[in-house]
Formats: C-alpha cells, sequence, structure tokens
C-alpha cells in the first residue's frame, strides 16, 4: 500500500510560482512513477505531469510544458511539481498519484493507471 500526502497549494497572482509536494508513505519500489493531475470546477480531471520514481523520464501535458517542472527526492519519499509562469487557468485542485504499472511509457496519462491518489491540494490564481 501507498500514501499520498499534497502540500503547497494555495492562491497566487498570474504570473507567480509555487511548489506543491507530494509525501509518498509505504512501499514505494524503483519500479514506480508519479503523475500529478489537476481537475477545474466543472471540467474532468486532467494528467498534468509523470515522473519515473528512479528512471530519467518526465512526461508533460501540453499547457504546461516548459512552465511546470516534475522532480522527485528518493530518498525523502517526496514528489514535487514547480510551478511557474501560473495562468488563471491553472487553477484547480491538484493531485498527486503513484503507480507500478508496467506499461509507464504508454499509460502515464490516464488517471485509471493509477490505483494510489493523494487528497489533492488547492491551487488558486487570480488574475
Amino acid at each position: 500500500q501507498v500514501q499520498l500526502v499534497e502540500s503547497g497549494g494555495g492562491l497566487v497572482q498570474a504570473g507567480g510560482s509555487l511548489r506543491l509536494s507530494c509525501a509518498a508513505s509505504g512501499s514505494i519500489r524503483s519500479n514506480y512513477f508519479m503523475g500529478w493531475f489537476r481537475q477545474a470546477p466543472g471540467k474532468e480531471r486532467e494528467f498534468v505531469a509523470a515522473i519515473h520514481w528512479t528512471g530519467p523520464m518526465r512526461y508533460y501535458a501540453p499547457s504546461v510544458k516548459g512552465r511546470f517542472t516534475i522532480s522527485r527526492d528518493n530518498a525523502k519519499k517526496m514528489g514535487y511539481l514547480q510551478m511557474n509562469s501560473l495562468k488563471a487557468e491553472d487553477t484547480a485542485v491538484y493531485y498527486c498519484a503513484a503507480s507500478s504499472s508496467p506499461n509507464y511509457y504508454r499509460d502515464y496519462g490516464f488517471q485509471e493507471t493509477y490505483p494510489y491518489w493523494g487528497q489533492g491540494t488547492q491551487v488558486t490564481v487570480s488574475s
């Protein structure tokens, strides 16, 4: 079992930055990967970014590429999402998720891939 807890959300002006953190506990093995998703009011949950727990590959949604950076600290069992140049349309509840699916490179963008989820943290960007 894996437990995930997000933190770092808040209110920020457009153009500003926030760093979200995801604390993982439980059995995180080397074949796991972590994803960030977000859900805006009235919209479907959507993929934001993903990173393999030990591999080099990182993936981003086109809407955040170049502005957001996903990273991890294996020793601390922490995942991060650095968000720069924030826009009003980035306003959403952000969730971190974890999976050990062997098809990471194919399935990282689908929420069905991830059995473990945090409770979410609110990010509000004022324009």
